[in-house]
């Protein structure tokens, strides 16, 4: 069957084969059996809606899912709502963090037959059995590029032999997370394991850190610290801005991450940590 998927907005992860779109039906639409519509983040249903409206109108039968629609989720198919290299071996996590739906949508923790790509997408990878992880690092040593970690890994479950099996994979980027005070001694203990099993990371370029900033009662003061706070973990920050169910954030907050995703000022700061955050 052939599968049309479309999506609200484009990202890196979407898919770019020829029925991959983020637009209405074009004039030359090749042979299609179905359409899918793909909506990641709740703020993006409304444009659903207005593009299965559109695609309705081919005559086509229209299906929309995806996270923001509340779908659990089944076997991962690579390339099918992810750009090949994509992957995700696993569904679900443990943890309840009060600004996260995954635990709610997908359940606790899933894992799923593994299939081949180099960038990892999975909620909580390190919460899955031992066995599971190193099945996909074995597939990890086959694919044509090093391994990116792109979910957050929990740096609370991070263990040595963890460490190990990335350093042999030559991990080339591992993202971890800083969302709330609790994860911070965790953090410091993670950075400590890589650093010692090897995994050291003086450019930025290879060990970094999602925080959480501008969620309801957060300050720019306290933000920055936890950024700092991060950097001194041994990771490289990246500002990661709360959006609310609408997906609205405040101005000011916008600036501030901008300020945080920007290489060189975030090097300047970096370098001229004041006194006051040690």
């Amino acid at each position: 069957m052939k599968i049309a998927r479309v999506f609200p907005r484009r990202t890196k992860a979407t898919p770019d084969d020829e029925l991959a779109f983020t637009t209405p039906p074009p004039n030359n639409l090749p042979e299609v059996d179905e359409v899918h519509i793909s909506v990641t983040f709740t703020y993006d249903i409304q444009k659903a809606e207005q593009l299965a409206e559109a695609w309705h109108k081919t005559g086509l039968p229209v299906k929309m899912g995806g996270a923001a629609m509340g779908d659990a989720g089944g076997d991962f198919t690579p390339g099918m709502y992810l750009k090949h290299g994509h992957v995700i071996t696993s569904r679900g996590c443990p943890n309840s963090c009060w600004f996260c739906h995954v635990p709610s949508r997908e359940g606790v923790l899933r894992e799923l037959p593994v299939t081949d790509g180099w960038i990892i997408n999975d909620s909580n990878i390190l919460a899955c059995s031992e066995k599971h992880i190193r099945e996909v690092f074995d597939m990890l040593s086959r694919q044509p590029k090093r391994p990116v970690f792109s979910g957050g890994l929990d740096s609370r479950l991070i263990q040595p032999w963890h460490v190990d099996l990335l350093l042999e994979s030559k991990v080339e980027r591992a993202y971890f997370a800083y969302d709330n005070a609790d994860d911070l001694e965790p953090l410091i203990h993670a950075g400590r394991l890589l650093r010692n099993g090897g995994i050291r990371d003086s450019s930025g370029h290879r060990l970094k850190c999602y925080v959480l900033i501008g969620y309801p009662g957060d300050t720019m003061t306290a933000a920055e610290k936890r950024l700092y706070d991060a950097w001194r973990a041994g990771f490289w920050p990246y500002a990661m801005l709360y959006h609310d169910e609408k997906g609205e954030t405040a101005e000011d907050w916008r600036r501030f991450q901008r300020i945080w995703l920007r290489p060189q000022i975030v090097y300047h700061k970096l370098n001229e940590v004041s006194d006051r955050y040690l």
